[in-house]
């Protein structure tokens, strides 16, 4: 199962986290170092909803954004 939104199409993102190691120069050292650069995921926090559909209900993942804008709620 996809980690995007059914709705709005939100899905995850990379993002890039730099590692430094050292003493910074304001604290008497030589100075930050860049030692990595990892890259790391954001997902969206999907919630499982009851949406109403023509006439129907069904199940769907909704980012919390989608249920705070009123967007799950359609007869």
């Amino acid at each position: 199962m996809a980690k995007v939104c059914e709705l709005c199409g939100k899905r995850p993102i990379v993002l890039k986290d730099v590692v430094r190691s050292g003493k910074a120069k304001r604290l008497g050292g030589v100075g930050k170092n860049t030692t990595g650069i990892k890259k790391t995921w954001k997902y969206p926090n999907l919630q499982r909803v009851k949406v109403w559909r023509s006439g129907h209900g069904a199940t769907q993942r909704v980012c919390t954004s989608c249920i705070r804008a009123g967007r799950t709620i359609s007869v």
